[in-house]
């Protein structure tokens, strides 16, 4: 059952990754986006990772999905029709599958044999969080401020002009 259930996610988690490559429309690859960080959530509760569960969907998919739907709310009006209709997308979706069948393969090749499950304690993953990991984890919400703040001057500039 829960091997139905990891081959399920998989698929909903590619099928997601796939529409986020071909989708046409900004908003559209932002909600597939969605499906597919939501489905690696279900991922991690197959696997008992409760925890990473969670954190994937509150950071990935609440946050960062929000803060890209507000970026691409706030950005131009006029410039949308030319980013909704990208002409490269059949070139990504080529890309995308061709990754697939590199790493389909070297999965398949070097499995991994006799490894055994292990649960980290809450205080490992608030140590590691804090300690190791607390730099990259701050660039990155500084990268997501600047973003955001970026796309309500712009929007801005657009309204004084009108």
């Amino acid at each position: 059952m829960a091997w139905f259930i990891f081959i399920s996610l998989a698929v909903l988690t590619i099928a997601g990754a796939l529409g986020v490559v071909v989708a046409r429309n900004v908003v559209h690859a932002a909600l597939a986006l969605l499906v597919s960080l939501i489905a690696v959530a279900g991922i991690y509760l197959v696997l008992f990772a409760e925890f990473l569960a969670l954190v994937q969907v509150l950071i990935y998919g609440g946050a960062i999905i929000i803060v890209l739907m507000f970026a691409i709310m706030l950005t131009r009006n006029t410039d949308y029709p030319k980013i909704s209709d990208n002409k490269q997308w059949p070139l990504a979706a080529l890309a995308a599958l061709a990754f697939l069948g590199v790493l389909a393969p070297s999965f398949i090749i070097n499995r991994v044999e006799g490894t055994k499950s292990h649960n980290a304690s809450f205080e490992g993953i608030g140590e590691s969080l804090f300690t190791t990991w607390a730099v990259p984890f701050e660039i990155a919400s500084l990268v997501l401020l600047v973003a955001l703040i970026g796309a309500i001057i712009i929007a801005r500039s657009d309204e004084e002009e009108n």
